[in-house]
């Protein structure tokens, strides 16, 4: 798994990390870069609190009222983030933005595919369905990489409309 250490700020809440007590203002983005063996590069993560059943690699929407989540289904419009840790209700943590990171992906997912929010709520998928296109979220590697379930993907500020393409 990758390990991010902040470069746009010192000390604070860790990128894995979630918390019940608030470290920073919800909505805050940094810049971290990866220093694993997975060598993800530099990317971009911003604060926001969690809920329920969210997992490392839970592909969420959040509201940029008030910087709260959802596991991202189909259906949905918004931007979309990548869950950093298991950062559930009552608890803040660090959602991935931009850069490669890994999400929650469906059976046969391939690589360099577009991402489709799904009716499993918190994963994507590579199957065409009209309205549910993440715009500027592709995948990084077919499904299996780094783990079962999941696959890489380069995200660049996603989100989704709910418009057909």
């Amino acid at each position: 798994m990758s390990t991010y250490q902040q470069i746009s700020m010192i000390g604070g809440q860790a990128i894995d990390a979630n918390s019940t007590e608030q470290s920073h203002s919800l909505g805050l983005c940094v810049k971290a870069v990866d220093v694993a063996s997975t060598d993800y590069g530099v990317g971009e993560f911003i604060y926001a609190k969690g809920l329920a059943a969210t997992v490392v690699g839970s592909v969420v929407r959040y509201s940029e009222d008030d910087y709260v989540t959802k596991l991202a289904v189909a259906n949905d419009a918004g931007s979309i983030a990548v869950a950093m840790s298991a950062c559930v209700a009552s608890e803040f943590g660090w959602y991935q933005i931009k850069g490669k990171g890994v999400a929650l992906v469906k059976t046969g997912f391939a690589d360099n595919a577009a991402c489709y929010l799904t009716s499993t709520a918190g994963s994507v998928d590579d199957a065409v369905v009209a309205g549910d296109r993440v715009h500027r979220m592709i995948g990084g590697s077919a499904i299996g990489t780094p783990a079962a379930g999941q696959a890489e993907v380069e995200i660049n500020y996603p989100s989704t409309d709910n418009i057909a393409d």
